[in-house]
């Protein structure tokens, strides 16, 4: 009974706010349609202290790998959902 009473006071408000969106400029280095991924070069980030480096994405929506193509720039906006970087928009 005391177990239920604790469990309806915790805050779990950490599982359901939103993630953080990052912004990078990056170049696309390749896109791996079959595995919805796409390796970025991409610049620093400020808000994570990443230096520059070569790294792979997971993408939201399978569309965005359409408008990939390797050696094109690319603004990406991304974000973390457990360990993986997720692009969420490619400008």
């Amino acid at each position: 009974q005391q177990t239920t009473g604790a469990m309806k006071d915790m805050d779990m408000g950490a599982k359901t706010a939103p993630a953080k969106v990052h912004e990078a400029k990056a170049t696309v280095k390749s896109v791996d349609k079959k595995a919805g991924t796409v390796v970025l070069a991409h610049g620093p980030v400020a808000r994570l202290n990443w230096p520059p480096m070569t790294m792979t994405f997971r993408v939201k929506d399978m569309k965005v790998l359409d408008k990939l193509d390797a050696g094109k720039s690319v603004e990406v906006e991304f974000v973390q959902q457990n360990k993986e970087y997720i692009v969420t928009k490619v400008k």
